[in-house]
């Protein structure tokens, strides 16, 4: 059991790896060392992360790759994408190098719009509530006008707020539905600060209300924050082709890999436990490149999957149909993304993945971003229709077999080599790993 420790946070970086040493890694001097490692040489670099969050001890390094060859809206891109899975950037560039002599992909902004809620309670009479919201609607506006200000001059602020009674769902619940346009900023902070702006206006404006009786001025803040799903904050992308230019084999045409690979999204539309590994494969596209350009995955996550159950069954973000002998398939998804503020202006690799694409706003980001994730979802299709999706995938892993494994720069050519005409699994590779070794 874990011992009980105070001022935990005030402890130097060396003192608090002291302290885990001593009560969860028996003072052993490998795992001190192993932490050690991971700081970065440059003082001023290691205190820009230590600062990033609180109680850091070290860093953890993913992979920085990219993925080269998106056409997108007939420009050229490289990907920036931050992901450990060993295959992900691998199919996102073999489905870029694909379409790319196809016309490549299209994608658009639908809509930008973000939401957040004021959260409370009130007892009294619903007419003299809506009498009063009246009334207080511009006032919110005004308390809010030096934090919109900026945001105000950039294109961007407050764009609407709704009364909405939800007493349905619970006894005396109401709330503010507020509506924003953040422009090139995700908003987070913005968004929350204006939303406790309008919950102190509002108890403030409630209690001065003449047409409340006492009781009825007593509301109750219950909480006021930004909400991560953003169904109108909507990117969408697509390829095209005729279907004679899709691949084919002695064992399956152009015409019966359209259809298979239709069939196959079509399934992942009515039957949710495909659809969640579906759409799993599709955030790996996703929040590589998310993460990769410093912004918030979790969030990002959270509102593709809410997105994806929207009409009260989870469903495929993807869709693919057969029209006058033309194939297309397409992705619309809600992304609420940022190229200003969070980390994009202090990560360094963030202001280098921002750099790689050209300094995007915030609406070619979310083009980009939806790009990465139809294109990682049709790689994926491709191969489960065709050779299956573990071929490729072990191929990617055995490295990291290898690796785990310790083996030699000598060991690992003999065993590419052999692997080169060999279905890759752990257990085969151990296998060979052994009979070299013997």
């Amino acid at each position: 059991m874990a011992a009980v420790v105070s001022g935990f946070s005030k402890l130097s970086k060396n003192d608090k790896i002291k302290w885990l040493a001593e009560h969860h890694f028996e003072n052993d001097q490998n795992t001190i060392d192993t932490l050690i490692t991971y700081w970065n040489s440059d003082n001023q670099l290691q205190q820009l992360h230590d600062e990033f969050t609180e109680n850091t001890i070290s860093n953890y390094y993913l992979p920085f790759s990219v993925a080269p060859n998106f056409l997108i809206n007939n420009k050229r891109y490289t990907l920036p994408m931050t992901i450990e899975e060993s295959s992900v950037v691998a199919a996102a560039s073999k489905a870029a190098k694909f379409w790319q002599t196809r016309g490549g992909f299209k994608a658009e902004v639908i809509s930008t719009q973000k939401v957040g809620q004021v959260h409370f309670m009130y007892t009294g009479d619903v007419e003299q509530l809506l009498h009063f919201f009246t009334s207080l609607k511009p006032k919110l506006f005004t308390a809010v006008s030096e934090i919109t200000e900026n945001m105000n001059k950039r294109g961007g602020g407050i764009t609407d707020i709704e009364l909405k009674n939800k007493t349905t769902e619970i006894d005396n619940y109401y709330q503010l539905h507020c509506t924003f346009e953040t422009v090139d900023a995700m908003g987070a902070n913005f968004i929350n600060s204006c939303l406790e702006q309008f919950a102190k206006t509002l108890i403030t404006e409630a209690k001065e209300y003449s047409g409340f009786s006492n009781l009825e001025k007593n509301i109750e803040i219950i909480m006021s924050i930004l909400s991560n799903y953003v169904p109108q904050c909507l990117v969408k992308a697509s390829v095209s082709c005729a279907i004679k230019e899709l691949p084919s084999t002695p064992l399956l045409s152009s015409q019966q890999y359209a259809e298979k690979f239709v069939r196959a999204v079509r399934i992942a539309e009515v039957e949710p436990y495909r659809a969640v590994t579906h759409n799993k494969g599709i955030m790996n596209g996703i929040d590589a490149v998310v993460l990769a350009t410093g912004n918030d995955f979790r969030a990002i996550e959270a509102g593709a999957h809410a997105y994806a159950s929207r009409n009260g069954q989870y469903t495929s973000l993807t869709h693919a149909k057969i029209q006058d002998d033309i194939f297309t398939f397409s992705i619309e998804l809600p992304l609420a993304l940022g190229t200003v503020g969070g980390l994009t202006s202090l990560h360094p690799l963030v202001k280098l993945a921002l750099l790689l694409l050209e300094k995007p706003n915030a609406k070619k980001l979310m083009e980009i971003t939806a790009v990465a994730g139809i294109a990682q979802n049709f790689a994926a299709i491709n191969s489960l229709i065709t050779t299956g999706i573990q071929q490729g995938h072990m191929k990617m892993h055995l490295m990291n077999i290898l690796n785990q494994y310790k083996a030699t720069e000598s060991e690992k050519k003999l065993l590419i080599k052999y692997f080169e005409t060999n279905a890759v699994t752990h257990s085969l590779v151990v296998t060979q790993i052994e009979k070299l070794r013997s």
